[in-house]
């Protein structure tokens, strides 16, 4: 099931973050057999679940983003991208302010730095035809205006695979590169995007600075950077950096992740995972894996300062969840379990104790030296009842102890973290699939909720085998129900 668009906003200014989703309704026609689709974005207040407001639109919405912060509008701005166009509107009351129309858009907005000296910050995104008769495009667009800057910059990729990026850098030296790629990683300064697209050097001085020890790594008659390009085909580029995807739809914390002097996780033929050091792009270390299906996510384990790694992979019926040490490529942490058959990625949030708890899918958990669950769901097999799938907690003080939030038979398609500050809470937001009858589309299930409501009706589950007497086993679980109960949570 392909997920719908999601963002969250403070919509209303209630100091809570707000649901922004975009929908695909049917609706009958003039005759009795006919069925027409409407598509549109719904802002959904996430403290009473009421619309706050509905735009209907031309086409099926694939990416929400907020904060595009213009001056002349003290609401900020959210932006909404189908394949062909993108729509600006006013976070609030969801009218519009620009429409560009483009087309064959394949990636999210990247929120610039001001490139034409108007006080608004500027946006770029990718074009891919889906034809392959054409070469993948960077296209400049005005955040003030929403007109196109210049022509779009086309550059002749020989790869071929999953899009990578764009992504914003701002190098140790503080200039400005963009990091694309089909199946690889490139990357070319924002002063020679903006000089290819309009023949011109861009105004503002932080636009025309170029990292010359980037620059030098430029083979010769080349327009661009290889950062990556082996054998094996990017899967993953992602920044080294705290809270990166929780909210990965709101422009202002994707500005400030992806304009970050760090380094990169690089993911590559869907079994290999490399920290590059932004510096000299040289891998810090090679971790070999199974097939990872989904993004790591990023947390503190240990306390040594360095985010680590969460990351999930499954074959045979299996997911295999482990945690890599950020720092040097080692296991820190493995478990096994029934696979959830989704393609989810798992998350991460702060807690009080200066370690993450992380959270994700699974199904039951597989204990060692246990065959039973792997013959269950040996591949071919049917199971006799329907799939349970479950939202653990897991935190390092307890690694052999999961606390489970929840548990569905609904599929769950994609999720955001959303931080309430004042009550040092975070809620994990869902989008869930519903399967109706054979002739109606699945129904799709928002659901918001709060860590520590969970946590108080959250169930134990022990990892491994469990040795220890029953009296021993009910202290152990007074002690951890306590310190799951005290934990509070605060943005990365």
């Amino acid at each position: 099931v392909s997920p719908p668009a999601l963002a969250l906003w403070d919509i209303d200014g209630d100091a809570v973050e707000d649901v922004l989703l975009g929908v695909t309704e049917w609706t009958n026609g003039t005759h009795a057999t006919q069925r027409n689709k409407i598509y549109s974005v719904v802002a959904v207040s996430a403290v009473s679940g009421r619309v706050l407001w509905r735009k209907v639109m031309n086409e099926s919405v694939v990416y929400i983003q907020c904060g595009l912060q213009r001056s002349t509008h003290p609401s900020p701005v959210c932006l909404i991208i189908g394949k062909s166009i993108m729509m600006a509107v006013n976070s609030t009351t969801g009218k519009k302010l620009w429409l560009v129309v483009l087309k064959d858009i394949e990636s999210q907005a990247v929120l610039l730095p001001d490139i034409q000296d108007d006080s608004v910050p500027d946006l770029l995104v990718a074009t891919l035809p889906t034809d392959e008769t054409f070469d993948l495009s960077l296209t400049l667009i005005s955040g003030l205006t929403g007109r196109t800057v210049g022509h779009p910059v086309s550059f002749n990729l020989t790869g071929q695979g999953k899009l990578i990026g764009p992504l914003l850098h701002e190098t140790q030296l503080g200039a400005y590169y963009i990091l694309f790629g089909l199946g690889s990683v490139q990357a070319i300064s924002l002063q020679d995007i903006y000089l290819q697209a309009t023949g011109k050097v861009p105004k503002p001085h932080p636009v025309r600075r170029k990292d010359m020890i980037w620059e030098n790594l430029k083979k010769t008659n080349s327009s661009f950077i290889h950062i990556y390009r082996g054998s094996e085909r990017v899967e993953f580029l992602t920044p080294l950096v705290a809270g990166f995807g929780h909210n990965r739809n709101s422009l202002d914390s994707v500005s400030n992740l992806n304009s970050t002097k760090s380094d990169w996780v690089l993911v590559y033929g869907a079994s290999t995972l490399s920290v590059l050091r932004q510096q000299d792009l040289h891998k810090e270390w090679t971790f070999n894996s199974a097939q990872i299906h989904c993004q790591p996510a990023l947390g503190h384990f240990n306390n040594d300062g360095v985010l680590d790694l969460f990351v999930q992979h499954s074959a045979n019926g299996i997911m295999t969840a482990l945690i890599i040490n950020g720092a040097n490529g080692t296991l820190l942490w493995k478990a096994e379990f029934v696979c959830p058959r989704l393609l989810l990625e798992s998350s991460t949030v702060l807690t009080s104790t200066g370690q993450s708890a992380f959270l994700f899918w699974a199904s039951k958990p597989i204990k060692k030296h246990s065959n039973v669950a792997r013959a269950t769901m040996a591949p071919g097999v049917t199971a006799a009842e329907p799939l349970i799938r479950k939202l653990f907690l897991m935190h390092p003080a307890y690694p052999t102890v999961l606390l489970q939030l929840s548990s569905t038979t609904d599929t769950a398609v994609t999720f955001a973290v959303s931080y309430l500050e004042h009550l040092k809470d975070a809620t994990y937001i869902t989008v869930s699939s519903r399967p109706t009858t054979d002739s109606e589309p699945s129904t799709w299930i928002v659901e918001s909720t709060s860590l520590k409501a969970a946590i108080k009706r959250g169930q134990i589950v022990r990892l491994g085998e469990n040795e220890k007497t029953e009296a021993s086993g009910k202290l152990d679980a007074l002690e951890v129900t306590t310190f799951f109960r005290r934990l509070s949570f605060k943005r990365q």
